[in-house]
């Protein structure tokens, strides 16, 4: 589901959900931990308790004559358990080791002392709960100073939340229901509080690091992050600082090294058309001066794109229905086949000569190699959808992309004839980039390639 793909897909939550399922598993760790412990002492104070019980009727019996006995074992019920003379220990086994150890302690060890386990206690329902469960009794056979053996039964407390139930939980609370008390509630919405608050906090400087690297992308002279928190967020801003300055520098030495080839170039080529001019063959001047043109056209593009890269005009608010009507009639004065449909009043911060030259290639490309160009422009959402159609074969679509590339040039559709330099659509698209804009191109269904600008309005507007 995209909604499950896109919640575990962000770091936040899965550090979050990483946190909660780690503090989760170790409070459950230690609430188990702690409950061992709180039944082991129970288990041992339990025990004491049985043991001094049976110490004082034991002590009792050794302590009277033979026809007393009797009394004694009647008033064994005001301990708590079931006390009868016995000739053996009916064939017990010793399944309680603990205890016995404490009551040949307390009693001895000269005498005879089993513990076994017995599962024959009357059945209960208790509290209304609709559940049944066995009562688990023991009997303890110890031997008493004449050899007289003696049976004691008693039942015995499974917790020390009472008879039945589990540890810390009501009395009769049968053991397969867990105790959810509201401090559970409350502990568990402070963890999933905590741990949201830890991932987003962890989280953050991620984000900031990604919107700061997608800024980037489009505006080479962002500011430099602040170089502020953790060590680690620190080091990571320094090395972006960095790395966005070594990248400023290389496209302004690169822009600057094309800049000034091209330029240094335009002297010597005036010179050249101005000697040429002398030439007296006729079919050879023309030949040179066409060969100087295209030289003349090359260097102009090359000071182009180099604009292009690394523009200094100021961004502006422009209408781009305006823009669009100027660019149009531009064509149309120059005889080419265009037109204009739609209109969106939507205003975009752009630097304006140069959005016009990015506009002027792409028409000026769609009517020189697809005889004509229909402009639709659209708004779609918050972004400005210009689409420009021509007439012509299209491109294979595994060369959508390389005909971006500086200098590339398709020579089945385009020759020196035409004046192309291979530079027309890399321009467009860096401009379109330094606009924060996408550029696309594809091969319209009904034939032609259609170029799609899309471009950010201004606030929505």
């Amino acid at each position: 589901m995209p909604f499950v793909r896109n919640f575990f897909g962000s770091v936040a939550n899965r550090v979050f959900l990483i946190l909660l399922a780690g503090i989760l598993v170790a409070a459950a760790t230690t609430s188990w931990l702690a409950d061992n412990e709180r039944r082991k002492a129970f288990k041992e104070f339990y025990e004491f308790r049985i043991a001094e019980r049976v110490e004082q009727i034991v002590f009792s019996l050794d302590n009277v004559g033979p026809e007393m006995r009797s009394v004694v074992l009647q008033t064994s019920d005001n301990f708590g358990l079931e006390a009868s003379m016995v000739k053996d220990t009916e064939n017990a086994t010793n399944e309680n080791p603990s205890l016995t150890a404490l009551l040949k302690a307390r009693l001895g060890g000269d005498r005879s002392v089993v513990v076994d386990k017995q599962s024959d206690c009357q059945l209960h329902t208790r509290r209304g709960l609709d559940f049944r469960r066995v009562e688990e009794c023991q009997v303890v056979y110890v031997s008493l100073k004449d050899g007289t053996l003696l049976k004691l039964k008693l039942r015995m407390m499974r917790g020390p939340g009472g008879p039945g139930g589990p540890p810390g939980g009501p009395p009769g609370r049968p053991p397969s229901i867990p105790y959810l008390s509201p401090y559970l509630g409350l502990f568990l919405l402070l963890i999933g509080a905590l741990a949201f608050f830890v991932a987003k906090m962890t989280a953050r400087p991620i984000k900031h690091l990604a919107i700061a690297a997608g800024e980037l992308g489009r505006d080479i002279d962002r500011p430099p992050l602040d170089e502020t928190g953790p060590t680690e967020v620190r080091q990571a801003a320094t090395a972006f600082n960095a790395m966005q300055a070594r990248i400023k520098r290389q496209i302004q030495h690169r822009t600057h090294m094309l800049a000034a080839i091209t330029h240094d170039l335009q002297t010597p080529l005036t010179r050249l058309r101005l000697r040429l001019e002398k030439v007296g063959e006729d079919d050879l001047r023309r030949k040179l001066l066409e060969d100087l043109a295209v030289m003349q056209s090359m260097v102009r593009e090359g000071l182009d794109l180099a604009r292009s890269m690394d523009s200094a005009e100021v961004m502006q608010k422009l209408d781009i229905d305006s823009l669009l009507d100027s660019v149009c009639a531009d064509a149309v004065d120059a005889r080419q086949d265009v037109t204009l449909e739609g209109r969106t009043r939507a205003s975009i911060m752009a630097q304006p000569n140069t959005l016009r030259r990015c506009l002027t290639n792409l028409v000026d490309n769609a009517t020189k190699y697809g005889r004509y160009a229909r402009l639709h422009v659209t708004r779609e959402g918050s972004d400005i959808v210009i689409r420009i159609r021509d007439g012509g074969m299209g491109i294979p679509d595994e060369l959508l992309e390389t005909v971006f590339d500086p200098f590339f040039r398709m020579e089945t559709s385009r020759s020196r004839d035409t004046g192309g330099t291979g530079l027309g659509l890399t321009i467009a698209r860096n401009i379109a980039e330094n606009h924060r804009a996408a550029l696309q191109l594809r091969n319209h269904p009904e034939g032609g390639l259609e170029v799609t600008l899309r471009l950010p309005a201004l606030n929505g507007i």
